[in-house]
C-alpha cells in the first residue's frame, strides 16, 4: 500500500477526506530528505509556489504524524522537528541541546532490552521513541576549547 492510500484510509477512519491540498502536502513531503520544522516547511511550500495555508499545513502535518507517515521529534523549548517515515525503518535519535543537531542511530541491544523489560513487566508495547539529549562532538569541542582558553 502506498503512502497516499495509507493516508486516505487513515483519514476515512477519522471521517475526513484526502483533499487536493492534503494530497499535495503529502506528495511534497515525500520528496524531502532529512529532518525539517513546520515553519521551514511553510517557507519551502511558498518558495515553490505550492498552495498551502499555514493552518492547513500544520493540521495536515499533525494528521500525517497520527497516521504514522511522519515522525515528530520533540526538541528543547517546545520546538519540534519532523521526518518522513515512508520507506524507512525505526531508528532513534541523539539531540544536541546546544545546536539542535539530530543524529540518528539504531541499536538492536536497546530494542532487545526494551522488549525484555516490557515482557517482564507484563506491558504490551505499541511503540516507543528513544531520544538521548546532550552535546554533539562539535559543541562539546567548542566548550572544551573555551574552557582551555579561560585557564
Amino acid at each position: 500500500m502506498d503512502a497516499a492510500e495509507r493516508f486516505s484510509r487513515y483519514l476515512a477512519t477519522n471521517r475526513l477526506r484526502l483533499t487536493r491540498e492534503r494530497r499535495g502536502i503529502l506528495e511534497e513531503l515525500l520528496r524531502i530528505k532529512g529532518h525539517f520544522d513546520a515553519d521551514g516547511l511553510l517557507v519551502h511550500f511558498r518558495s515553490r509556489g505550492l498552495p498551502a495555508s499555514r493552518a492547513t499545513l500544520y493540521r495536515t502535518l499533525a494528521r500525517l504524524v497520527d497516521a504514522g507517515l511522519v515522525h515528530k521529534i520533540e526538541m528543547e523549548k517546545g520546538q519540534a522537528q519532523y521526518e518522513v517515515m515512508v520507506g524507512r525503518h525505526h531508528h532513534d535519535h541523539m539531540i544536541c541541546v546546544r545546536c539542535g543537531r539530530i543524529v540518528e542511530f539504531e541499536s538492536r541491544e536497546i530494542e532487545r532490552l526494551q522488549t525484555e523489560i516490557c515482557r517482564r513487566k507484563g506491558f504490551a508495547m505499541t511503540g516507543h521513541m528513544h531520544q538521548i539529549r546532550g552535546h554533539c562532538s562539535d559543541c562539546r569541542d567548542k566548550t572544551d576549547d573555551a574552557k582551555a582558553r579561560r585557564v
